[in-house]
């Protein structure tokens, strides 16, 4: 493989490419950043799609929140909605304002409203504040991404704190259940929440156990909801990434060691990039997927979950 197929940048999702060489394979670099890490220092840079995404109205004039919007995979899913014509609110913590405002001026150029939320979502207040903001701006909330995550590489369970274990409950599970239940009083039949687990749901990572076990309990969370959401006419769904190239990785959630193979142990030989995750997550907000509902479905390279 040339390293022109290595870095030669998507500009069209449509163009037939071979997805074994259509992004950076592994060998990667060392590249440490304090947690939560930015996407603009990652080496090679990830793809949200911000040259190749082409948006055709499928979700015109919904209004959506996604956390963890302004990198990795929820800015992927913020650009595509954005250009599909939904209004669009993200969430962040504060350290990640560099990226957020990024994000922000992209939904904007796709002529929709934009919505910068900054906060922890570990704070039960800021995740109602969240749902209630985002009704208040856009006069509605159509489609709710629980998509922000805490991922920390430990060896052992003997290096896992009780501080880390809290805050990565907090952050993955607790927050969903208090961002869903404020949004369901809101949400009208025809809406979606769209949850994001992992392959580490039914294939745990023995160095990741805690990130693990919310991803699992997030699935079937997602599935129990489903159940009491249908009669409703709301449709809830979950997607599990498998290795994807997000500021998640570098920042905690591998070791170096491991940065370094990132993703070379599926079929497709390298992991994802966010802008090929992104149509998934519209396809689970569109009245295209109006018949689906409790759903987990794996976007993996490839590795059967």
């Amino acid at each position: 493989m040339s390293d022109e197929s290595q870095s030669r940048p998507v500009n069209n999702q449509y163009e037939m490419r071979d997805p074994l060489t259509q992004y950076p394979r592994p060998p990667f670099p060392e590249q440490p950043q304090p947690a939560p890490g930015l996407d603009a220092k990652m080496v090679p840079e990830p793809d949200h799609g911000e040259k190749s995404y082409q948006g055709f109205g499928r979700l015109k004039g919904r209004k959506a929140l996604i956390t963890g919007g302004d990198s990795g995979i929820g800015r992927a899913v913020a650009i595509a909605y954005a250009r599909e014509g939904a209004d669009v609110a993200i969430g962040y913590l504060p350290s990640e304002e560099e990226d957020a405002q990024e994000v922000i001026k992209l939904i904007e150029a796709a002529g929709v409203k934009a919505l910068a939320l900054p906060g922890d979502l570990k704070d039960e207040a800021f995740c109602t504040g969240l749902i209630e903001k985002t009704v208040e701006a856009f006069g509605g909330l159509d489609i709710l991404v629980s998509n922000a995550a805490k991922q920390v590489f430990q060896e052992s369970i003997a290096d896992i704190t009780t501080q880390q274990f809290d805050e990565t409950f907090k952050t993955n599970v607790y927050a969903l259940f208090w961002l869903t239940k404020a949004a369901i009083p809101h949400l009208k039949p025809g809406s979606t929440i769209i949850t994001t687990t992992s392959i580490n749901a039914t294939q745990p990572s023995e160095t990741l156990l805690d990130y693990a076990t919310t991803k699992a309990a997030i699935a079937a969370y997602t599935e129990a909801l489903s159940g009491q959401l249908a009669e409703k006419g709301i449709r809830a769904n979950a997607v599990a990434p498998g290795p994807f190239w997000t500021a998640l990785q570098p920042s905690g959630g591998q070791s170096q060691e491991n940065l370094k193979k990132f993703g070379e142990q599926v079929p497709l030989g390298r992991p994802g990039q966010p802008a090929e995750v992104a149509s998934l997550y519209v396809l689970l907000a569109s009245q295209e997927s109006s018949y689906i509902t409790g759903g987990l479905f794996p976007i993996t390279g490839g590795k059967l979950m």
